[in-house]
C-alpha cells in the first residue's frame, strides 16, 4: 500500500538533488573567477613592449558583463573614461571588450600609486595600451611572436577527424589541412591506410603555443595518388599549388560541409526511407549533427531559399549558365540569405536539419548541369589560375625545398 507514496517521495528527493546540482553548476563560474594577480617590479622589466621599473603590474581576466568603466573604476577619473569611450573608438571600440580576455593595470610604487598604463589583450597577440602618464595616449601593439616550423604525419583509420583525435594532433591543424585540400581531396571517400605529412608553422607568444599560422607544404596520399600542396602567395594573397604549379583551388569545393559521412549516394533507383517506394535519388546525403554549417560549393546567385515540399527548407544556387547546386532538409538559413543574393565559394548559406521528408539530420545535396542531375562525387572542376610565369623559378625552389622533406 505504501509503495506508490514511497516512489513519489523518492522522485521528489531525486529531482531536488538534481536541482541543487544544476544550481551549483550554474553558479560555480560566478564564485570561481580568479582574482587579479599583482606582480611587483623593482628593476628593469619589459612587458607589453614597455620598459618598466619600480611599478606594480596587476593581471586579471575580464568578468562577465564587465566593461571599461568597471575595470578603470577608482583608477582614473570618469571624465577620462568617457573620453576613451568617445574619442578612441577608431583605435579600439571598448564595446568589444570580451569576458575571459586578459587585462593588466600598471601603477607606480610610490605613495601616490598613480595609474600609468591599462592594457587590454584583444587576442593572444594583439593588445591595446591606454597610457595615462601625461595626457591620454591610446595605441595598439603586438606581442613578440615566434614562428616554429613543425612536421606532423598521420594515417587514416576511419576519418580525418578521428585520425587527428587518435594521434593527439592539433584539431586546428586538421581544419587547416581540410581547407588546403578542400578542392582536391574527397574527405568522405578516404580509405583505411590513406596517409599524410604536413609541414606547418606554429605561433608562439611568450613561450606558449597559441595556434597554427599556416601550412607551408603537405602531401596527402589517397588511393594510389599523392596530392602535393605548396604555399606560395600570389598578388599578396595566400595560395596553394601542386608540384606542377597548378592551383589547388577549383571552381567548386569537393563538398558543401566538413566532417560528416555519406549516408546515401547518387542512385537512379533507391527505395525512399519514408515513402517506401523505389525512385531515383539524384543527390548525395551527408549525415551530420543538426546545426552543422552548410557552405556554397562555388560562387553564384541564390535562385530559391524557402520551404519546398518534401525537401523542407531548401536553397538552390545558380553558379553559371551550366551549373546549379541545391541544398535540402535544412534547419535554417544564414542571416539575410534570400533569392537573388550573390554568395561566394565557402560562404555559409544554411545549417543541417531534418525538415521535410527526412528520417534524421542530414543534407541532401544535388548538382545539375544544363538542367540534368549529375553525381556530385564525380563532378570535375577546373583549376583556378596557375603560378604566374614570372614566379616559376622561385616556386620551383620552394617545391624542391619542401618536397625533399615531405619525401623523407
Amino acid at each position: 500500500m505504501y509503495k506508490p507514496r514511497f516512489r513519489l517521495v523518492s522522485l521528489i528527493t531525486l529531482f531536488t538533488v538534481l536541482g541543487i546540482i544544476l544550481l551549483i553548476w550554474l553558479l560555480f563560474p560566478l564564485f570561481h573567477q580568479k582574482e587579479p594577480v599583482k606582480v611587483s617590479v623593482s628593476k628593469s622589466h619589459i612587458a607589453y613592449n614597455l620598459a618598466l621599473d619600480s611599478v606594480d603590474i596587476t593581471y586579471g581576466k575580464v568578468k562577465g558583463n564587465q566593461n571599461l568603466s568597471e575595470l578603470l573604476a577608482k583608477l582614473v577619473s570618469p571624465q577620462i573614461i568617457d573620453r576613451i569611450g568617445k574619442s578612441t573608438r577608431e583605435i579600439f571600440d571598448v564595446r568589444k571588450i570580451r569576458s575571459g580576455n586578459t587585462f593588466a593595470r600598471i601603477t607606480s610604487r610610490d605613495s601616490a600609486k598613480r595609474t600609468l598604463f591599462f592594457i587590454y589583450e584583444i587576442n593572444p597577440i594583439d593588445f591595446v595600451v591606454y597610457d595615462f602618464r601625461d595626457s591620454l595616449r591610446v595605441y595598439r601593439d603586438k606581442k613578440n611572436v615566434k614562428m616554429t616550423v613543425k612536421t606532423a604525419t598521420g594515417t587514416i583509420t576511419s576519418s580525418l577527424w578521428n585520425c587527428f583525435a587518435e594521434q593527439n594532433l592539433d584539431v586546428e591543424l586538421g581544419l587547416s589541412l581540410s581547407d588546403v585540400y578542400a578542392w582536391t581531396v574527397d574527405f568522405y571517400g578516404l580509405q583505411r591506410g590513406d596517409h599524410f605529412k604536413v609541414i606547418y608553422e606554429e605561433v608562439h607568444v611568450d613561450g606558449r603555443m597559441v595556434g597554427i599560422d599556416k601550412i607551408l607544404a603537405a602531401v596527402f596520399s589517397s588511393g594510389n595518388k599523392d596530392f602535393f600542396a605548396f604555399y606560395f602567395p600570389q598578388q599578396g594573397k595566400p595560395a596553394y599549388f601542386d608540384e606542377k604549379g597548378q592551383s589547388l583551388q577549383r571552381s567548386f569545393l569537393k563538398a558543401p560541409l566538413k566532417f560528416s559521412r555519406i549516408s546515401s549516394r547518387f542512385s537512379r533507383a533507391r527505395k525512399h526511407p519514408i515513402l517506401r517506394i523505389v525512385r531515383p535519388h539524384y543527390g548525395v546525403d551527408y549525415s551530420a549533427p543538426r546545426g552543422t554549417p552548410v557552405v556554397a560549393l562555388g560562387d553564384g546567385r541564390v535562385g530559391e531559399a524557402g520551404f519546398k515540399g518534401g525537401y523542407g527548407r531548401f536553397i538552390s544556387i545558380h553558379h553559371n549558365s551550366s551549373y546549379t547546386t541545391t541544398y535540402a532538409h535544412l534547419s535554417g538559413y544564414a542571416k539575410g540569405l534570400k533569392a537573388g543574393n550573390h554568395v561566394s565559394q565557402g560562404e555559409v548559406i544554411g545549417y543541417v536539419g531534418s525538415s521535410g521528408l527526412s528520417t534524421g539530420p542530414h543534407l541532401d545535396f544535388r548538382v545539375y548541369k544544363n538542367g540534368k542531375p549529375i553525381d556530385p562525387l564525380r563532378l570535375e572542376s577546373p583549376h583556378a589560375k596557375p603560378i604566374d610565369s614570372k614566379d616559376i623559378s622561385s616556386f620551383s625552389k620552394t617545391v624542391q625545398k619542401y618536397r625533399n622533406q615531405l619525401s623523407d
